[in-house]
């Protein structure tokens, strides 16, 4: 294992280890409890508590794919909502070591800010409409999974339940480029999870992405399981499997969800 990656697992165990700490001795004092947006490619239309801040972090490791033979990063999205219906998002890779055409790298990835507004809220059967927008203010340059890392992008997000089964279905308006060329890459996600038993649950995701300077499509079947280990901290880990040629081949990640138990304000 290459230093950078030593170091990157060690930080993320470490920060495991303190919101466990964190969350044993304050979650049960705050009414609140986390949103995960991870580990899956769809993203739920509903927002985290009002004031709290939200971590979702995560190592994942690909091999196989357009632009690399192998490669390993670390994942980081904060989620702050402002008020019922708008969010606050901020994502970034912070750490990647990749193997491409025979060279091994270490490099950054991008950074993302975006915001996400709630437009219908829903209950129950009846689902949550939201709308969100992201914008690339960083980009590291190192090589991306199969359906890239848009410019400018634009969802459409529904969540509800279903006789207890809950979906996150996503609609997704990417602006991708190749140096002074500019294209359009659709994309459409859904996650169907479900509680197996106490804490456990498990997802099952079916994902699409036109390749437009492929002239391809990547599409992609994902699992998940998650532990509910308290109401702020909510465990995951899986496996996505790339179904077309040029989609990456395999894709493994595991992470947690950590909802601060302490409102900002």
């Amino acid at each position: 294992m290459h230093k950078p990656t030593k170091i990157g697992l060690r930080f993320f165990l470490l920060s495991l280890v303190i919101v466990s700490s964190g969350a044993a001795q304050s979650a049960e004092l705050e009414d609140c409890e986390a949103n995960p947006g991870r580990p899956t490619v769809s993203t739920p239309a509903t927002l985290t508590p009002v004031g709290y801040l939200q971590f979702e972090t995560g190592a994942l490791g690909a091999r196989d794919s357009a632009e690399f033979s192998s490669r390993y990063g670390f994942n980081e999205v904060t989620k702050l909502s402002v008020t019922p219906r708008l969010e606050l998002v901020v994502s970034a890779e912070p750490l990647v070591h990749y193997r491409s055409r025979g060279l091994s790298a270490n490099g950054t990835a991008e950074v993302f800010l975006g915001a996400q507004a709630v437009v219908i809220h829903g209950e129950g059967a009846k689902p949550t409409i939201a709308a969100s927008y992201f914008r690339r203010v960083y980009d590291g340059g190192a090589p991306e999974v199969d359906f890239g890392s848009p410019r400018n992008s634009f969802l459409l997000l529904a969540s509800g339940d279903v006789k207890g089964f809950h979906y996150d279905a996503n609609a997704i308006f990417n602006e991708q480029t190749q140096e002074a060329v500019h294209r359009v890459q659709f994309g459409q996600t859904l996650s169907i999870s479900h509680h197996v038993v106490g804490k456990l649950s498990l997802s099952g995701e079916i994902w699409h992405f036109t390749q437009p300077f492929l002239r391809s499509h990547a599409v992609g079947n994902l699992w998940a399981v998650g532990y509910a280990a308290r109401k702020t901290l909510v465990l995951d880990a899986g496996f996505n499997r790339g179904l077309t040629s040029t989609s990456t081949r395999w894709e493994w990640f595991v992470g947690f969800t950590y909802l601060l138990p302490h409102r900002l304000w």
